[in-house]
């Protein structure tokens, strides 16, 4: 029995959420399709779906093996075009995964520049600010942001990612403005959950770490937005990235402190799996997106 077959019937199945949307997608009988799952089942010694009299669901071992099948198949997809010459431009679903705030703000106006030029690439954009499994979880690629540690996945760093520190000319009247980072007062930091205080030679992210360790924040939340907007209202001052207050700089809504203790820029990269054979979509979208921020971003332009 044809594996790839096998494959997309499994797929298709779950895709559809049943066997006879399943066949009707791929102009097959219901049989021939049970026939195909219950083989790979038995190849692979699992149930992959539990089965209901109105419909099918995944099982835990089932949700693993679609990622697998899916990887093959764009796999077998894209072999066929590179050796056969059918497909002259990239095509199939690209799967990103990428911060919430970033990709909220910034990542619309890319992603519709890319279509314009590769229209018959789809583009499947999951929000989230957890690090996610690429392999695992089915993505092809994932926008981070930081000092990335060593991993097995590639990485291209895309734009240079500045943290700043800022507070509302209103609580600066009240409290004062700092003039080194250990005369910042510990309750007003407005907290970012997942900040990061890498250990380099920064003064500014050595204060902010002390404060952190000691939970003396009156303001914690995991949206730098949020935070953001609080620190215009007054609550405080606030760690984040241009890309996030760069239009409240410019508007004069928050004001830039502490400018000489500013950290070293991050980076925005691009991480992939590893691939000897790189698939089409994936190449593309490296290639457009190397340059498309540039070395000072439209978001910085507020300095």
């Amino acid at each position: 029995m044809d594996q790839i077959e096998t494959l997309k019937a499994f797929v298709a199945v779950a895709q559809e959420g049943g066997f006879t949307q399943a066949a009707n997608k791929l102009g097959l009988s219901n049989q021939l399709v049970s026939k195909y799952v219950n083989r790979l089942e038995e190849q692979l010694g699992g149930r992959l779906f539990n089965r209901t009299t109105r419909k099918v669901h995944l099982t835990e071992a089932g949700e693993q093996c679609l990622q697998y099948a899916k990887h093959i198949l764009d796999t077998v997809n894209e072999m066929q075009g590179f050796v056969g010459h059918q497909n002259q431009e990239a095509q199939g679903i690209l799967r990103i995964s990428a911060p919430t705030s970033f990709a909220t703000m910034h990542l619309s106006t890319l992603i519709g520049d890319f279509k314009k030029m590769h229209p018959k690439v789809g583009i499947n954009l999951q929000l989230n600010d957890r690090k996610v499994d690429l392999l695992d979880e089915g993505y092809d690629l994932a926008l981070r942001i930081g000092h990335l540690k060593s991993s097995s996945l590639v990485a291209k760093k895309i734009a240079p990612i500045r943290r700043v520190i800022c507070a509302s000319a209103d609580y600066l009247s009240k409290k004062g403005e700092p003039q080194h980072p250990d005369e910042l007062i510990p309750e007003d930091y407005l907290k970012y959950s997942y900040m990061e205080y890498p250990q380099i030679n920064s003064p500014l992210l050595n204060a902010l770490r002390l404060i952190a360790q000691k939970q003396q924040s009156t303001i914690e939340a995991n949206n730098g937005e949020l935070l953001r907007d609080a620190a215009i209202d007054g609550e405080g001052y606030v760690l984040q990235p241009t890309f996030i207050v760069g239009d409240a700089l410019k508007q004069g809504k928050l004001i830039h402190i502490l400018k000489d203790y500013e950290p070293e820029p991050a980076g925005l990269y691009v991480v992939y799996p590893h691939r000897q054979l790189m698939p089409s979509k994936l190449r593309v979208f490296l290639d457009f997106v190397q340059d498309y921020y540039g070395d000072v971003p439209y978001w910085d332009e507020f300095a």
